[in-house]
C-alpha cells in the first residue's frame, strides 16, 4: 500500500572508524514513493525517517496543519528534531527548503499510521 518505489541516494556521511566499521550517527538518504508522492528520507539506525515539512507540504497539502497536528497527538506520534548534518542532507536531496534552519523527522511507521488516519480527510484520496 505504501511501498511502490524505493531508491537509495547513498551513505551520508561516509565515515568509518579505524576498524572500517560505520560509526554511530551514519545514515543513508534516499527517496520513497508513498501514496503516489516521492518523499526523501534518511535511514537512521535502521529506521526510515521523513522530513515532517515535506510530508505536510506534499502529502497532506489539502489538510489543515492543525488537523494533522491533532491527529498526531491522538495517535501519540512524536517527531524528533534533526541535527545539522541530517538537515544538510535533507536540503541536498530537496526534502526541505535550502533556507530551512531546523527540521523535524517522523518515522515511516508513524507516517503510515498518519496516512491511514487521514485518508478520509483529504479530498484527493
Amino acid at each position: 500500500m505504501f511501498l511502490t518505489c524505493e531508491g537509495t541516494f547513498g551513505i551520508v556521511p561516509a565515515t568509518v572508524d579505524y576498524n572500517g566499521e560505520p560509526r554511530p550517527g551514519d545514515f543513508h538518504a534516499g527517496y520513497q514513493e508513498i501514496e503516489g508522492i516521492n518523499l526523501g528520507y534518511l535511514q537512521i539506525n535502521g529506521t526510515q525517517m521523513f522530513a515532517l515539512a515535506q510530508v505536510l507540504s506534499d502529502l497532506f497539502k489539502d489538510i489543515p496543519r492543525t488537523t494533522i497536528s491533532k491527529k498526531m497527538e491522538t495517535l501519540k506520534i512524536k517527531s524528533r528534531r534533526c541535527d545539522l548534518q541530517e538537515l544538510r542532507t535533507l536540503k541536498a536531496i530537496h526534502s526541505v527548503p535550502t533556507r530551512a534552519v531546523k527540521c523535524s523527522l517522523i518515522s515511516k511507521a508513524d507516517l503510515e499510521a498518519l496516512c491511514t488516519s487521514c485518508k478520509s480527510l483529504s479530498p484527493r484520496r
